[in-house]
């Protein structure tokens, strides 16, 4: 039972993707960046990316990181959020499913090892990079509203914490 909670823990646990940087990134042999977007990047009712993010995202492949967008939402709003910033996204991604985890690097031509998932759910996109063999990294998430189907995960999300600190397996403070 203790190995089934493996697939929950993030390989880090950073604040906000600030905290990520690309010279960190590379050191690690990471070339490229799978992320969520709704309330990884920016809320989940924010159309467009904010100056901060646009800059984030552009210090990132300036360092020859590639950047793809995996969301479970639709095509009008991942395309409205990428399309700007000129960011690859796969929609409707039925994250944790591996099927567009595995498209998502095909499209970057990376191999797994070379390849990190950055999210805000351990139900989606922890639990999916975990079971694909990426490394993680969990944020905090942007804003403290959810959808409907969200909320219900961070329900499931907090006793799967709670669980694993219990184990010792985490040391962060939400």
């Amino acid at each position: 039972m203790n190995k089934l909670y493996n697939y929950f823990l993030p390989d880090e646990y950073v604040k906000d993707i600030f905290q990520i940087s690309p010279d960190k990134l590379i050191e690690k042999g990471i070339k490229g960046i799978i992320t969520d977007l709704d309330n990884t990047l920016v809320e989940w009712d924010r159309p467009e990316a904010t100056p901060e993010i646009s800059d984030w995202m552009t210090m990132m492949q300036k360092a020859g990181l590639q950047v793809t967008i995996l969301s479970n939402n639709n095509q009008d709003r991942v395309k409205t959020f990428c399309d700007p910033l000129g960011t690859p996204f796969i929609c409707d991604a039925r994250k944790p499913l591996a099927k567009n985890f595995k498209k998502a690097l095909a499209q970057m031509g990376l191999k797994k090892e070379e390849v990190v998932m950055v999210g805000d759910q351990l139900m989606t996109d922890v639990l999916g990079g975990n079971r694909f063999g990426l490394r993680t990294i969990l944020v905090v998430p942007v804003a403290n509203s959810d959808g409907f189907i969200t909320k219900f995960n961070r329900m499931i999300e907090r006793r799967i914490m709670a669980r694993l600190k219990r184990l010792g397996k985490i040391e962060w403070e939400e």
